[in-house]
């Protein structure tokens, strides 16, 4: 028998989705419960999740938990100027919008390794 839980009208369980995660792609729920990724799993009983959560049918589609946003631009160096955002500042946008990864572009020069 599930624990009960407390009311939560920000909870959200997304149900028949295929979840992308990056060593694994399957069918899956997740449930998201205040502002954290609370369980995922094969199938997630709505009677688990907090009363007043709102239930998304995903079927069709997929479902990223903690997206990765491959081109920022945080401290970049670029025609004598530098980007605005810091990589402090960054990473706090990407959070808030759920991105839970970044990577910072990189602009090497002719025969300038990556690492460089």
């Amino acid at each position: 028998m599930s624990a009960i839980r407390s009311a939560d009208p920000s909870a959200v369980l997304i149900q028949h989705g295929t979840v992308v995660n990056a060593d694994l792609m399957c069918k899956a729920d997740v449930l998201i419960v205040g502002e954290r990724i609370d369980k995922v799993a094969p199938s997630i009983d709505a009677s688990e999740a907090p009363a007043g959560t709102r239930v998304v049918d995903a079927s069709g589609k997929y479902v990223i938990p903690g997206g990765i946003d491959p081109h920022t631009h945080c401290q970049l160096p670029f025609m004598g100027t530098v980007a605005v955002d810091d990589f402090n500042h960054g990473t706090r946008a990407a959070v808030a919008g759920g991105t839970t990864c970044l990577i910072d572009f990189a602009i090497p020069s002719k025969g300038e390794s990556l690492i460089a």
